[in-house]
């Protein structure tokens, strides 16, 4: 659930709502689910370490 909390607040609600994790939470497709978080890496176009150390410390966190 903490996982999911940061992702949203970081990216927005709104793209959240309508991100392919949802799709494949709702679809009970947690290991999809979790692969989705390492999408959300980019800013302005270009991929930031800093997005895909967070996003891997929420993986993780959503994994556990």
């Amino acid at each position: 659930f903490d996982a999911l909390v940061s992702l949203a607040y970081n990216i927005g609600t709104n793209a959240f709502s309508k991100s392919t994790l949802v799709k494949k939470l709702n679809a009970n497709d947690n290991r999809a689910a979790a692969d989705q978080f390492d999408v959300w890496v980019n800013a302005g176009g270009k991929r930031m370490q800093g997005l895909v150390n967070r996003r891997a410390k929420e993986k993780a966190l959503f994994l556990s």
